[in-house]
């Protein structure tokens, strides 16, 4: 038996569940990262998978592999990065229990992440989200649900693996009603909803009639939403709505810009946003700035807020005496060659830059 086998298992069994206690959709992406890495390296060594060793996935390997996770299946740099960053934690594993590989190990945890560029987030405005919500079909139950589902998620700002794993639970409608849920990193959030959202939900839980413990939205059959499914309704719907508003069908809109939303409605409401960190589950209070860049009405503001009142527009303009030293100091470097012959030396023979810029300098003297 080869080393990655048992090291493999370990990194899961042990690592992962036993001491870190990683969440599902952590051992989730490990698990398909891992997969993929396997299926490659057995189809580039040409041996089976559960032959393959550590020194098989060396760095060269581990480069192409990421290499064709951005060529073959279309992945972004932030995907290849995430791919890159559980292959790391893998050979951090094995570089304790298997240090006669080191140098094999130390060569692939120096493969760098790659760069990216940040763009600004998207995200609906009013008109944009009334139409949306409007777009489900509400004489149907599972225009109902939708509905309930899209309205709840515009409001929170709730991932959408938080909102398939509410449970009828986690709704209160008593007095300071609010959703609770377990967000990612595992920080319990509570987050407060409005007087509407209280009927719609409370309509939804009437026509549900299901126990505490089970999801707040199911399927006809009553298993649990899945990612896929919701991308899907909503995509639906975007399609619905773009003919009431057409500004729909220029974004690119998912799940997430619906959590994108919530958030700027929130900045654009006055919240500062340690508060809208707070809301969202963020980490890092730095982490909402991308909502400041993405605001142009904060930015048009503060453009306002501080342009001089009696501005001239125009662009500036040089006095002719500037153009003429501009001018000087061009003409001084193409004849450089040329007076470096005819320059003065000091006692020890160094050039003297001095003089040239004294005789430009003249050309600013008041007759």
């Amino acid at each position: 038996m080869t080393a990655l086998a048992p090291t493999l298992q370990a990194f899961f069994t042990e690592r992962l569940i036993r001491q870190r206690q990683a969440s599902l959709h952590t051992l989730a992406a490990y698990r398909d990262t891992l997969r993929l890495l396997l299926i490659f390296a057995s189809a580039r060594k040409d041996v089976e998978p559960s032959k393959l060793d550590i020194h098989d996935l060396d760095a060269p390997l581990i480069g192409a592999f990421l290499d064709h996770l951005e060529k073959q299946r279309e992945n972004s740099a932030r995907t290849r990065n995430a791919r890159l960053a559980a292959v790391r934690s893998l050979f951090r594993y094995a570089a304790l229990r298997h240090p006669e590989h080191a140098a094999v190990i130390e060569r692939v945890l120096a493969i760098p992440r790659k760069r990216f560029d940040r763009r600004l987030v998207t995200f609906l405005i009013e008109p944009e989200l009334d139409a949306l919500f409007r777009a489900p079909d509400r004489s149907t139950w599972t225009g109902r649900r939708d509905h309930t589902l899209l309205t709840l998620a515009a409001q929170t700002g709730l991932r959408a693996s938080e909102l398939i794993g509410l449970r009828i639970s986690d709704v209160h409608l008593g007095t300071g009603a609010h959703i609770s849920c377990m967000g990612k990193g595992r920080k319990l959030r509570i987050t407060p909803i409005t007087a509407g959202m209280v009927a719609l939900l409370r309509v939804w839980l009437a026509e549900r009639a299901g126990l505490p413990a089970e999801p707040l939205f199911v399927t006809r059959s009553g298993t649990s939403l899945s990612r896929d499914a919701l991308e899907h309704r909503l995509a639906k719907y975007v399609q619905i709505a773009t003919p009431a508003c057409p500004s729909l069908g220029q974004k690119s809109i998912s799940m997430h810009v619906l959590r994108h939303s919530a958030a700027m409605r929130l900045l654009r409401a006055g919240i500062e946003t340690s508060v809208i960190a707070l809301w969202l589950g963020h980490e890092q209070v730095e982490t909402t700035h991308i909502y400041l860049h993405a605001d142009m009405g904060i930015k048009e503001r503060a453009l306002a807020a501080t342009a001089p009142a009696v501005a001239t527009p125009g662009r500036f303009r040089p006095n002719d005496k500037l153009l003429a030293f501009l001018e000087a100091l061009r003409l001084c470097r193409l004849q450089r060659s040329d007076r470096r012959r005819q320059s003065p030396f000091r006692g020890n023979g160094r050039h003297n830059p001095e003089v040239g810029i004294v005789e430009i300098a003249h050309m600013f003297d008041d007759p």
